[in-house]
């Protein structure tokens, strides 16, 4: 499988809607140099009061380098998912900034969302349309046009190796190919940044291994990602920074050498990060 790439250097003429409008940010030589250069996800102080007074992220900062694999870790209710919705504009920060390659995801929250691919952990689509038209729709809503989208929905599904199942019904698929669909809808748009939010969430071992695979690939392109997962193992192996969200706030973040090297590896630097650890401890 040959990698998608951006306009400038494309082969066959694929064009990203980032491209179109705002530029691309693919190679992972600002991980290695030392020249300046604009962070891929920068939060400054982010935070998000809901209506009823819940604080869903208070005071909540990360840097994300571009070319990076990032995982954002934390237990349920810690504001991971709260993060992502003011990311990606679904909820608006009540304050701090949000930049994306240097865009204001809030007041320039077109050209940031453009930047922006998502793989929601819920499976957002309509059930009864086709894997094909589930991928062109995204496009569509990325402004792209009809040649444009037929590139690009041709090359992922085949990169994703979705081609024999294009015209089946989303409710048709096996758990795998619902996340393989997902994942080849967030990158309709060939995303600078790649959002997942749990991408293999009930997937089997063997179809994780694949996702995994996937992943990787899109990472040595050059794709910049953010994970969120429950699964320990697979932000151990997929990732190289790693922040712990707790309470709405970051409470650890740094390589992954510096957790794994802990007793207890990832496991138990996560557990003594979210207080899980002396919870355990004093229940016993």
């Amino acid at each position: 499988m040959g990698p998608l790439h951006s306009a400038g250097g494309a082969p066959g003429g694929i064009v990203s809607a980032a491209s179109q409008g705002q530029g691309a940010f693919h190679g992972r030589a600002g991980l290695y140099s030392t020249a300046p250069m604009v962070s891929a996800l920068l939060i400054s102080h982010l935070r998000k009061v809901y209506r009823r007074g819940t604080v869903g992220v208070d005071d909540l900062s990360l840097d994300v380098v571009p070319g990076d694999f990032f995982g954002f870790l934390g237990p349920n209710g810690a504001g991971k998912s709260t993060t992502i919705h003011c990311i990606t504009g679904i909820a608006n920060p009540t304050s701090g900034k949000i930049e994306i390659f240097g865009v204001d995801a809030v007041k320039n929250y077109r050209a940031a969302r453009r930047l922006v691919g998502l793989s929601p952990q819920e499976f957002n689509v309509d059930t009864f349309a086709v894997t094909r038209d589930i991928i062109d729709w995204m496009g569509g809503y990325f402004g792209l046009s009809a040649v444009v989208r037929k590139q690009r929905v041709d090359a992922l599904l085949d990169r994703f190796e979705l081609g024999p199942h294009a015209k089946k019904r989303f409710r048709e698929l096996s758990g795998g190919l619902k996340r393989r669909v997902m994942l080849a809808r967030a990158m309709v748009n060939d995303p600078a940044l790649l959002i997942l939010d749990e991408p293999t969430a009930g997937v089997d071992v063997e179809l994780r291994r694949d996702l995994w695979r996937y992943l990787l690939e899109l990472n040595r392109d050059g794709k910049t990602i953010f994970l969120t997962s429950h699964y320990l193992e697979e932000v151990e192996r997929l990732c190289r920074t790693i922040a712990i969200v707790n309470d709405g706030r970051i409470v650890r973040q740094g390589m992954k050498e510096e957790f794994v090297r802990e007793p207890g590896g990832l496991e138990g630097a996560y557990l003594r990060a979210t207080g899980a650890e002396q919870e355990r401890m004093a229940a016993q």
